[in-house]
């Protein structure tokens, strides 16, 4: 009997990975630990053709894609917006059992290497989430203590950011203080995956990243260019890691009671609440 559902897991699995999927995950995180209530809903995807996949997320994606086409500055000022902490790209190779996270900091494209996946224990609970029959599963993984419910309605060892390696699809995972929670949304099929990786980048240690982050201070410096426009009340603010967005004038002024520097500096501060600990 084993033997036989193993044939069809393998079968199921095969099938899959002819195939291409975006899994649309709503992630809610904690910027910054000072506020309790400083709670940031967003949205990331998780492309997969079953042999790699690429989380990201799915308005800077967006926002990239329209850029690439017509060059316009305005029409990226006018668009969604992201939070500036998910400027990130996770590309994981399943055969190889390896993850390069993309990023760039002050200018320069990083690309991070991780071999270190969760090891997970995998509890005899279940339940029905948004119809997928899902079971669960725990681990303490980069200093946090996370909890997972996976489905093997998807056969794809996968999920969101790199939370991989359970017999089934994440559907749905958060850490024990609810700092980081995601929660697959959507599921579509797709006639290709997520293809503008960057380029030309610089390889560097996990250790000195997050050596970076940690030490990461808001400057002038940081800032690319400005697009004021008085008649709107607004400014474009474009950085040098790549972030781009639209500020308020009147929200600067009133906001920072007198010194609007520092309250963009705060609108645009990293999180001091990272997913990852150690």
């Amino acid at each position: 009997m084993k033997k036989t559902l193993k044939i069809i897991f393998l079968l199921s699995f095969s099938l899959f990975s002819a195939q291409n999927y975006r899994f649309v995950y709503e992630y809610k995180m904690r910027p910054d630990l000072a506020k309790k209530d400083s709670i940031i809903t967003d949205y990331m995807n998780l492309d997969s053709d079953g042999r790699k996949s690429y989380f990201y997320n799915s308005v800077k994606y967006e926002r990239d894609s329209i850029y690439n086409v017509d060059k316009s500055f305005s029409a990226l000022l006018a668009s969604k917006r992201y939070d500036r902490n998910l400027n990130y790209i996770l590309e994981k190779d399943h055969s190889g059992k390896t993850m390069n996270l993309y990023d760039k900091f002050k200018g320069i494209n990083l690309v991070i290497a991780d071999q270190e996946m969760p090891v997970w224990k995998v509890q005899k609970e279940f339940m029905n989430i948004d119809g997928m029959s899902c079971q669960r599963a725990v681990t303490d993984y980069k200093g946090r203590k996370w909890e997972a419910w996976f489905s093997k309605d998807y056969p794809i060892s996968d999920g969101p950011y790199k939370f991989s390696g359970l017999p089934g699809l994440v559907v749905k995972i958060n850490d024990t203080e609810n700092n980081h929670a995601f929660h697959l949304i959507q599921v579509k099929k797709m006639k290709s995956i997520f293809a503008l990786l960057p380029k030309n980048n610089k390889k560097t240690s996990d250790f000195d990243y997050k050596k970076f982050l940690s030490g990461y201070t808001f400057t002038p410096d940081d800032i690319e260019s400005i697009n004021m426009d008085s008649k709107a009340g607004t400014m474009g603010v474009q950085l040098k890691d790549g972030y781009i967005t639209q500020l308020d004038l009147n929200d600067l002024k009133k906001s920072g009671k007198g010194n609007p520097d520092a309250e963009m500096a705060r609108l645009l501060m990293k999180t001091n609440n990272p997913i990852e600990l150690n």
